[in-house]
Protein backbone atom coordinates (compact mmCIF):
# COMPACT_ATOMS: atom_id res chain seq x y z
CA UNK A 1 0.00 0.00 0.00
CA UNK A 2 1.44 3.58 -1.17
CA UNK A 3 2.54 5.87 2.23
CA UNK A 4 0.05 8.05 1.11
CA UNK A 5 -2.94 5.81 1.09
CA UNK A 6 -1.62 4.09 4.51
CA UNK A 7 -1.45 7.51 5.72
CA UNK A 8 -4.99 8.49 4.50
CA UNK A 9 -6.80 5.38 6.25
CA UNK A 10 -5.43 6.41 9.25
CA UNK A 11 -6.04 9.75 9.01
CA UNK A 12 -9.85 8.81 8.49
CA UNK A 13 -9.81 7.06 11.34
CA UNK A 14 -8.84 10.28 12.88
CA UNK A 15 -11.23 12.72 11.40
CA UNK A 16 -14.15 10.06 11.52
CA UNK A 17 -13.96 9.51 16.01
CA UNK A 18 -11.80 12.84 17.17
CA UNK A 19 -12.79 12.33 20.43
CA UNK A 20 -12.40 8.95 20.93
CA UNK A 21 -9.09 9.48 20.00
CA UNK A 22 -8.29 11.87 22.68
CA UNK A 23 -10.06 9.49 25.23
CA UNK A 24 -8.13 6.54 24.00
CA UNK A 25 -5.00 8.72 23.65
CA UNK A 26 -4.97 10.96 26.46
CA UNK A 27 -8.16 10.42 28.49
CA UNK A 28 -6.70 12.99 31.44
CA UNK A 29 -7.42 16.23 28.81
CA UNK A 30 -11.32 15.04 29.67
CA UNK A 31 -11.16 14.68 32.81
CA UNK A 32 -9.09 17.72 33.67
CA UNK A 33 -10.29 19.96 31.23
CA UNK A 34 -14.20 19.09 31.80
CA UNK A 35 -17.23 19.43 29.10
CA UNK A 36 -15.71 19.58 25.83
CA UNK A 37 -17.54 21.82 23.78
CA UNK A 38 -16.01 22.12 20.10
CA UNK A 39 -13.69 20.20 18.11
CA UNK A 40 -11.60 21.78 15.33
CA UNK A 41 -8.88 19.77 12.59
CA UNK A 42 -5.99 22.69 12.52
CA UNK A 43 -3.62 22.77 9.43
CA UNK A 44 -2.09 19.27 9.16
CA UNK A 45 1.43 20.18 7.18
CA UNK A 46 3.77 21.09 9.38
CA UNK A 47 5.49 23.73 8.19
CA UNK A 48 9.09 22.95 7.04
CA UNK A 49 12.89 24.88 8.22
CA UNK A 50 13.73 24.05 4.50
CA UNK A 51 12.53 23.30 1.73
CA UNK A 52 14.32 19.76 1.63
CA UNK A 53 12.93 18.60 4.88
CA UNK A 54 10.90 15.87 4.59
CA UNK A 55 7.49 15.73 5.98
CA UNK A 56 6.00 13.69 8.72
CA UNK A 57 4.18 10.72 7.07
CA UNK A 58 1.05 11.47 9.06
CA UNK A 59 0.44 14.99 11.09
CA UNK A 60 -2.93 15.37 12.60
CA UNK A 61 -3.80 18.61 14.96
CA UNK A 62 -6.96 18.38 16.65
CA UNK A 63 -8.01 21.36 18.42
CA UNK A 64 -10.20 20.38 21.22
CA UNK A 65 -11.65 23.40 23.21
CA UNK A 66 -13.18 22.60 26.80
CA UNK A 67 -14.90 24.35 29.37
CA UNK A 68 -11.42 25.06 30.95
CA UNK A 69 -9.26 25.02 28.51
CA UNK A 70 -7.76 24.53 24.63
CA UNK A 71 -5.92 21.52 24.03
CA UNK A 72 -4.23 20.45 20.85
CA UNK A 73 -3.52 17.02 20.28
CA UNK A 74 -1.04 16.33 17.98
CA UNK A 75 -1.03 12.59 16.03
CA UNK A 76 1.85 11.36 14.21
CA UNK A 77 1.85 7.69 12.70
CA UNK A 78 5.25 7.10 11.25
CA UNK A 79 4.80 4.82 8.58
CA UNK A 80 6.26 1.58 10.72
CA UNK A 81 9.17 2.41 10.42
CA UNK A 82 11.04 3.69 13.71
CA UNK A 83 14.69 4.43 12.31
CA UNK A 84 12.90 7.72 10.51
CA UNK A 85 11.45 9.04 13.73
CA UNK A 86 13.54 11.93 15.04
CA UNK A 87 12.54 13.34 18.34
CA UNK A 88 14.46 16.90 17.50
CA UNK A 89 12.23 17.14 14.31
CA UNK A 90 9.28 16.17 16.27
CA UNK A 91 10.31 19.07 18.97
CA UNK A 92 10.80 21.77 16.31
CA UNK A 93 7.02 21.00 14.81
CA UNK A 94 5.72 20.83 18.60
CA UNK A 95 7.26 24.73 19.18
CA UNK A 96 5.97 25.42 16.05
CA UNK A 97 2.14 24.01 16.83
CA UNK A 98 3.12 26.27 20.60
CA UNK A 99 3.45 29.53 18.33
CA UNK A 100 0.99 29.21 16.10
CA UNK A 101 -1.82 27.84 19.08
CA UNK A 102 -0.21 30.20 22.35
CA UNK A 103 -3.55 29.75 24.00
CA UNK A 104 -3.50 25.38 23.37
CA UNK A 105 -1.68 23.46 25.47
CA UNK A 106 0.01 21.09 22.68
CA UNK A 107 0.67 17.57 23.05
CA UNK A 108 2.21 15.57 20.31
CA UNK A 109 1.32 11.75 20.72
CA UNK A 110 3.55 9.38 18.76
CA UNK A 111 1.80 6.22 17.14
CA UNK A 112 4.10 3.67 16.13
CA UNK A 113 2.25 0.59 14.41
CA UNK A 114 4.98 -2.11 13.17
CA UNK A 115 3.93 -6.11 14.44
CA UNK A 116 7.16 -6.34 16.01
CA UNK A 117 9.13 -6.29 18.88
CA UNK A 118 12.04 -4.28 18.88
CA UNK A 119 15.37 -4.23 20.26
CA UNK A 120 16.17 -0.72 21.11
CA UNK A 121 13.64 1.77 22.16
CA UNK A 122 13.43 5.43 20.43
CA UNK A 123 14.28 8.60 22.77
CA UNK A 124 11.57 9.33 24.97
CA UNK A 125 12.03 12.72 25.78
CA UNK A 126 14.88 15.27 25.96
CA UNK A 127 16.58 16.60 28.56
CA UNK A 128 19.25 20.13 28.84
CA UNK A 129 20.28 21.50 32.07
CA UNK A 130 22.83 23.01 33.91
CA UNK A 131 24.34 24.08 37.33
CA UNK A 132 20.56 23.09 39.14
CA UNK A 133 18.83 24.92 35.91
CA UNK A 134 16.60 23.30 33.75
CA UNK A 135 16.68 25.13 30.24
CA UNK A 136 14.68 22.40 28.45
CA UNK A 137 12.01 19.64 28.99
CA UNK A 138 10.51 17.40 26.13
CA UNK A 139 8.89 14.50 26.27
CA UNK A 140 5.86 13.08 24.07
CA UNK A 141 2.62 10.27 24.11
CA UNK A 142 4.40 7.51 23.09
CA UNK A 143 2.46 4.71 21.82
CA UNK A 144 3.43 1.65 20.14
CA UNK A 145 0.44 -0.68 19.12
CA UNK A 146 2.29 -3.58 19.30
CA UNK A 147 3.24 -3.26 22.94
CA UNK A 148 -0.32 -3.62 23.94
CA UNK A 149 -2.52 -6.73 24.27
CA UNK A 150 -5.28 -6.52 22.32
CA UNK A 151 -7.73 -8.92 24.76
CA UNK A 152 -6.71 -6.11 27.36
CA UNK A 153 -8.99 -4.17 24.57
CA UNK A 154 -12.20 -6.37 24.79
CA UNK A 155 -13.94 -4.42 27.09
CA UNK A 156 -13.12 -1.11 26.04
CA UNK A 157 -16.24 1.00 24.39
CA UNK A 158 -13.68 2.51 21.98
CA UNK A 159 -13.95 2.28 18.13
CA UNK A 160 -10.62 3.49 17.29
CA UNK A 161 -9.48 0.63 19.76
CA UNK A 162 -11.46 -2.12 17.73
CA UNK A 163 -9.74 -0.65 14.76
CA UNK A 164 -6.46 -0.91 15.85
CA UNK A 165 -6.47 -3.75 17.45
CA UNK A 166 -5.14 -5.62 14.20
CA UNK A 167 -2.03 -3.75 14.73
CA UNK A 168 -1.76 -5.02 18.64
CA UNK A 169 -0.24 -8.13 20.25
CA UNK A 170 -1.57 -11.50 20.17
CA UNK A 171 -0.70 -15.04 19.74
CA UNK A 172 -1.83 -17.07 16.34
CA UNK A 173 -4.25 -19.27 18.79
CA UNK A 174 -5.93 -15.78 19.44
CA UNK A 175 -6.37 -14.66 15.99
CA UNK A 176 -10.09 -14.94 15.62
CA UNK A 177 -11.12 -14.23 18.58
CA UNK A 178 -9.27 -11.01 17.99
CA UNK A 179 -10.97 -10.26 14.68
CA UNK A 180 -14.31 -11.28 16.32
CA UNK A 181 -14.18 -8.76 18.82
CA UNK A 182 -12.77 -6.11 16.77
CA UNK A 183 -15.61 -6.22 14.18
CA UNK A 184 -18.51 -6.96 16.95
CA UNK A 185 -16.98 -3.83 19.15
CA UNK A 186 -16.55 -1.69 15.74
CA UNK A 187 -20.17 -3.05 14.72
CA UNK A 188 -21.86 -1.90 18.39
CA UNK A 189 -20.52 1.44 18.51
CA UNK A 190 -20.08 3.10 15.38
CA UNK A 191 -22.72 3.54 12.56
CA UNK A 192 -23.22 1.15 10.04
CA UNK A 193 -21.66 3.44 7.31
CA UNK A 194 -18.03 3.33 9.96
CA UNK A 195 -18.97 -0.08 10.06
CA UNK A 196 -19.08 -0.57 6.51
CA UNK A 197 -15.44 1.76 5.95
CA UNK A 198 -13.50 0.26 8.55
CA UNK A 199 -14.28 -3.41 8.93
CA UNK A 200 -12.20 -3.41 5.47
CA UNK A 201 -9.53 -1.40 7.57
CA UNK A 202 -9.47 -4.05 9.76
CA UNK A 203 -9.10 -6.25 7.22
CA UNK A 204 -6.41 -5.34 5.49
CA UNK A 205 -4.07 -4.24 8.49
CA UNK A 206 -4.79 -7.88 9.75
CA UNK A 207 -3.69 -9.18 6.50
CA UNK A 208 -7.20 -11.37 6.50
CA UNK A 209 -7.00 -14.23 3.59
CA UNK A 210 -10.17 -15.13 1.55
CA UNK A 211 -9.63 -18.37 3.52
CA UNK A 212 -10.00 -17.04 6.86
CA UNK A 213 -12.86 -14.99 6.15
CA UNK A 214 -15.32 -18.13 5.90
CA UNK A 215 -13.04 -19.15 9.81
CA UNK A 216 -13.88 -15.62 11.10
CA UNK A 217 -17.74 -16.38 9.96
CA UNK A 218 -18.17 -19.54 11.04
CA UNK A 219 -16.50 -18.54 14.45
CA UNK A 220 -19.35 -15.26 14.77
CA UNK A 221 -22.12 -17.35 13.92
CA UNK A 222 -21.50 -19.41 16.52
CA UNK A 223 -21.55 -16.95 19.34
CA UNK A 224 -24.76 -16.10 20.68
CA UNK A 225 -23.93 -12.39 21.62
CA UNK A 226 -22.56 -12.20 17.68
CA UNK A 227 -25.85 -13.26 15.91
CA UNK A 228 -27.05 -9.96 14.76
CA UNK A 229 -23.76 -9.00 13.12
CA UNK A 230 -23.65 -12.80 11.71
CA UNK A 231 -26.55 -12.12 9.79
CA UNK A 232 -25.21 -8.19 9.03
CA UNK A 233 -22.09 -9.59 7.51
CA UNK A 234 -23.91 -12.30 5.42
CA UNK A 235 -26.18 -9.40 4.06
CA UNK A 236 -23.07 -7.45 2.78
CA UNK A 237 -21.89 -10.34 1.20
CA UNK A 238 -18.43 -10.54 2.83
CA UNK A 239 -18.66 -14.02 3.16
CA UNK A 240 -19.99 -15.40 -0.37
CA UNK A 241 -19.49 -14.31 -3.77
CA UNK A 242 -16.89 -11.67 -2.66
CA UNK A 243 -14.08 -12.61 -4.41
CA UNK A 244 -13.61 -8.80 -5.94
CA UNK A 245 -13.76 -7.41 -2.60
CA UNK A 246 -11.22 -9.88 -1.68
CA UNK A 247 -9.15 -9.20 -4.02
CA UNK A 248 -8.78 -5.54 -3.47
CA UNK A 249 -7.84 -6.48 0.27
CA UNK A 250 -5.52 -8.47 -0.80
CA UNK A 251 -4.30 -6.09 -3.71
CA UNK A 252 -3.49 -3.40 -1.10
CA UNK A 253 -1.63 -5.51 1.34
CA UNK A 254 0.76 -6.59 -1.62
CA UNK A 255 1.28 -2.91 -3.03
CA UNK A 256 2.01 -1.85 0.47
CA UNK A 257 4.53 -4.77 0.93
CA UNK A 258 6.29 -4.10 -1.98
CA UNK A 259 6.68 -0.81 -1.55
CA UNK A 260 8.03 -1.60 1.98
CA UNK A 261 10.47 -3.33 0.65
CA UNK A 262 11.62 -2.08 -2.48
CA UNK A 263 10.52 1.49 -2.17
CA UNK A 264 7.91 3.61 -3.08
CA UNK A 265 8.85 5.01 -6.36
CA UNK A 266 9.63 1.10 -7.33
CA UNK A 267 5.74 0.74 -8.08
CA UNK A 268 5.01 2.17 -11.34
CA UNK A 269 1.88 2.48 -12.82
CA UNK A 270 2.52 -1.08 -15.08
CA UNK A 271 3.01 -2.74 -11.99
CA UNK A 272 -0.14 -1.42 -10.11
CA UNK A 273 -2.27 -2.26 -13.18
CA UNK A 274 -1.26 -5.34 -12.92
CA UNK A 275 -1.86 -5.95 -9.54
CA UNK A 276 -5.74 -4.35 -10.09
CA UNK A 277 -6.35 -6.95 -13.13
CA UNK A 278 -5.06 -9.66 -11.18
CA UNK A 279 -6.79 -13.03 -10.61
CA UNK A 280 -6.62 -14.69 -6.90
CA UNK A 281 -4.48 -17.52 -8.40
CA UNK A 282 -1.67 -14.45 -9.46
CA UNK A 283 -2.00 -12.55 -6.40
CA UNK A 284 -1.30 -15.60 -4.46
CA UNK A 285 1.57 -16.49 -6.95
CA UNK A 286 3.01 -12.86 -5.96
CA UNK A 287 2.73 -13.35 -2.52
CA UNK A 288 4.56 -15.94 -2.40
CA UNK A 289 7.56 -14.88 -4.56
CA UNK A 290 7.65 -11.57 -2.14
CA UNK A 291 9.06 -13.67 0.17
CA UNK A 292 12.17 -14.28 -1.85
CA UNK A 293 12.68 -11.79 -4.54
CA UNK A 294 15.60 -9.63 -4.66
CA UNK A 295 13.60 -6.91 -6.95
CA UNK A 296 10.13 -6.06 -8.18
CA UNK A 297 10.85 -7.54 -11.31
CA UNK A 298 11.03 -10.94 -9.95
CA UNK A 299 8.21 -10.83 -8.19
CA UNK A 300 5.76 -9.84 -11.56
CA UNK A 301 8.25 -12.12 -13.59
CA UNK A 302 6.44 -14.77 -15.88
CA UNK A 303 7.26 -17.77 -15.01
Amino acid sequence: MPQESHDHNFKNVFLDFPREALELFYPQALEQYGELQEITFVRQEPRKHRLADSALSLDMPIQFRFARGTLLLWLVEFQEDKEKFSIYKLLRYTTDLMEAHPDAVVIPAVLFTDRKAWRKDVPRQLESSFAGTSFLHFEYVHLKLFALHAKDYYDVDNPVAKILMPKMQYSASERLEVLRHAYLGLYQLASRAHFEKYVDFIDVYAEVQPEEQQALYNDIIEHKETAMLAQYIKNLGRVEGRNEGRNEGRQAVIQRQLTKRFGQNTLDSHFQERLHKATSEQLDLWAEKLLDAKSIDEVFKDN
